[in-house]
Formats: C-alpha cells, structure tokens, sequence
C-alpha cells in the first residue's frame, strides 16, 4: 500500500493544489459576482457555463490526451485554466465571464481525467478502492482549504484572483518532474443513456436530481450567505463546513450501503437531507452556530447522493458495461447541472431561502421515485454488489469512478 501511494505521491500533490484553487475560485466568482451586482440569475449562468464546459472536456479531453500524452495535456490545461483565473479580475463583465467559466470547466475536465486515469492505472484490484478513497480525501480536503482562503484577502480586488492562479500553476510542477510513467493509451466508449435508465431507474435518476440540485448549492451558496447578512469569511467558512461533512458522511454511508439495499441508505440520507435543506432555509439567518451545524449536516448527506447512486447503478450492470454506465451517469449529471444552476438562480431571486427550497423540492420528488422503485424491484443480493466507491463532490470538480477514466466516450446516444 506505501509503495502504492509512493508512485502516486506526485499525482496526490497535484491534486490538492488544483483542487485548492478550483474550490477557491467557484466560491470567489459567486461573492465577486455579488459585489459587482450581477444578478442571481446571471451568477447562476455562469456556473451553468461551467459545467457546459465541464461535459465539453468529457467529450474532448480523451481525443486531446490520446494525441499528445497525458504530461503534454495536463500541462496545457492546467496553462489554460491558470490564464482564465486571472483573465476573470482583468475583465469583469458576465458575458466574458460565461466564456472564462465554460473554459475552465472543459480544462478542469481534462485535468480530472489525466489524474484519475493515471492513479487507477497504478492501482490494483486489491488497492483500488483505498487509493481512490485517499484521492477523495485529498479532493475534498483541497476544497476546504480553498475555501478558507477567500478570508485571506477581499474579494474585490486582485489577490484571491492571483492565488487562484498561483494553485494551479504550482500543481505543474509534480505533473511535469514525476518520474512515474504515463498511462496507456486512452480507448472508446458509446453511451446508452435508455439503456441505463433500464439497468438501474434509481441510479440514473439520482444523477440527474443530484446535478439539479447541488450545482445550485455550488455556485449559488456562497451567494445565499451574503445575501442573509453574513461576512466573507463566513462565506468560506460554510462552504468549508459542508465539504467537511461530505467527507465524513462518504464512509459510513458508504459502509452502510455495502451491506443492505442500497436505495434505503439513498432514500433515509435524502430524507434527513431535505430536512437539512429545509433547516438552512429557515434558520440560516439566525447565528453562524445554526448556519454552520445545517450546512455540516446538509453537506454530509447530500454531498455523498451520487457515489450512493453511481454504486447502485454499477451493482445492476452486465460485465464489460461498467464503462458506458459510468459515463452515462456523468453525463445525466452534467446535463442536469446545466439547468439546475440557472433553474435554481431563477428562484432565488425571489428571496435567498428560495435555493433551499428548490433543492428540497428536488429531492423530494426524487425521494418519492426512489420509493416507488423500491415497491417495483426487489433489492439485489449482497455477494452481488460492487465496493462502495466515494465519489466527488460532483463531477464538477472531478469525474467519476475510475472505469470512465480509462475510456475517451464517443458518439453518446441522443
């Protein structure tokens, strides 16, 4: 296992700094969005830009790494994705925005790709879930650390923008001097996204209510705390605080999913989940005690939604499809952050507590098919299943479990 992570010790450091910087960077464009008084409904757009740029590189990105290897590629993305950084406190007006947001989710997308598939290519069958474990840690932990940094310096002027960039930039270095030898060639994939849904209704369902729901959570939260009278630093502090949860949450979820029907867990974790949302809504206002005990509580059980899903999906899948369903629940995913951003921005310029709400609504229709499902097919058996992998916070940030990574996805199904 020590060796294991000796040849990915590089990989493991690239990582928390792009991730450092990505989760920084989501959270200081939401508040400097603010500031500048782009409307709700515009900071929404740009996180759906995101994401639209996001699945963009998931299409492109393997054809870009299979014709110049994956240093070449990481290097030039990660060039890309520091540029735009920058380029976002050199011009502020949202339309320029939209395009640096679709940009720097395609180099994300890239970079996630380059990663992932170099670290599953290390591991084994025998370490894969804990080396992909430790990744999610070392995600998710960046994350926070990146959000804590917006206390560091105002959002309406150039550091946090130059930090942004000085993160990503850094995470060049152990990519470029790793001595560790690239992967094999990427290869091809088709998407079935009918086919999936038969295979598992649950797991594709929730890729979709999970891309509907947290990328409004993402990129609208940090607006939500401003709006109800909190300082900057509290906006990093929350966003923090609900990272932190999903990375406790993941395991024992996890664990806990392993061993009984896995859309009990879903269902049981979405119903406290709706109750969180519900919780921040109303008393998110009223101390940063209440605001930050909810938001622990909502990041822990909704951050963990789709790798519950993602397990449930893979748990019903023929041998040999593991590919095209990692990929189609990433790309439900994606198509349904790209209307929940701006879905839930709509809404919320009705009044801040509205994004809690809708997220509620969302998942409680998600809930109630959840629950159907379960009537109509029985649970699969235990020696049956998949080992529990925790997922990302959404593929925003990182793509999904490893099969996927290891395929450039070609020709989707319309």
């Amino acid at each position: 296992m020590f060796k294991s992570l000796g040849a990915i010790a590089a990989l493991l450091l690239a990582t928390a700094f792009l991730y450092a910087g990505n989760g920084l960077q989501g959270t200081l464009l939401a508040v400097r969005g603010d500031i500048e008084n782009f409307s709700t409904t515009t900071i929404g757009l740009l996180t759906s830009a995101y994401f639209a740029g996001f699945i963009a590189g998931c299409r492109m990105g393997p054809g870009m790494i299979k014709s110049v290897g994956h240093i070449r590629a990481f290097v030039a993305l990660a060039s890309i994705a520091s540029s735009s950084a920058l380029a976002h406190a050199l011009i502020v007006e949202p339309i320029t925005w939209a395009v640096l947001r679709a940009t720097t989710g395609f180099a994300f997308a890239g970079l996630a790709m380059v990663l992932e598939s170099w670290i599953n290519e290390r591991a084994t069958n025998a370490n894969r879930g804990q080396l992909l474990s430790i990744y999610r840690i070392v995600d998710l932990g960046a994350l926070t650390i990146g959000n804590a940094l917006l206390g560091f310096a105002s959002p309406d002027n150039f550091v946090l923008f130059a930090f942004v960039s000085i993160l990503i930039s850094i995470a060049l270095v152990p990519v470029a001097l790793t001595r560790s030898s690239a992967p094999a060639p990427l290869a091809s994939a088709k998407l079935d996204l009918a086919k999936l849904y038969k295979v598992s209704p649950v797991g594709a369902a929730g890729a979709l209510a999970t891309g509907l729901a947290n990328a409004a959570f993402w990129g609208l939260a940090p607006v939500f705390v401003q709006r109800i009278g909190y300082e900057t630093a509290t906006v990093g502090a929350f966003m923090s605080v609900a990272i932190i949860g999903g990375a406790i949450f993941q395991f024992p979820l996890g664990w806990m999913s392993d061993r009984i029907d896995r859309r009990k867990v879903v269902f049981g974790a979405v119903l406290l989940g709706i109750g969180a949302a519900v919780a921040l809504a109303l008393f998110g206002g009223v101390s940063q005690i209440s605001l930050f005990v909810t938001g622990f509580l909502f990041g822990g059980l909704i951050i963990p939604t789709y790798g519950l899903c993602a397990a449930h999906a893979n748990d019903h899948a023929e041998p040999g499809e593991a590919v095209a369903t990692s990929g189609g629940l990433l790309l439900l995913h994606g198509l349904g952050a790209v209307a929940g951003a701006f879905i839930g921005a709509a809404i919320m310029s009705v009044a801040a507590p509205a994004l809690f709400f809708y997220i509620a609504v969302v998942y409680g229709a998600f809930l109630v098919f959840t629950a159907l499902r379960m009537v109509a097919r029985e649970a699969i058996a235990e020696d049956e299943k998949v080992a529990f992998v925790p997922a990302p916070r959404s593929p925003s940030t990182s793509v999904t479990p490893d099969p996927l990574l290891e395929e450039d996805l070609v020709e989707p199904a319309p």
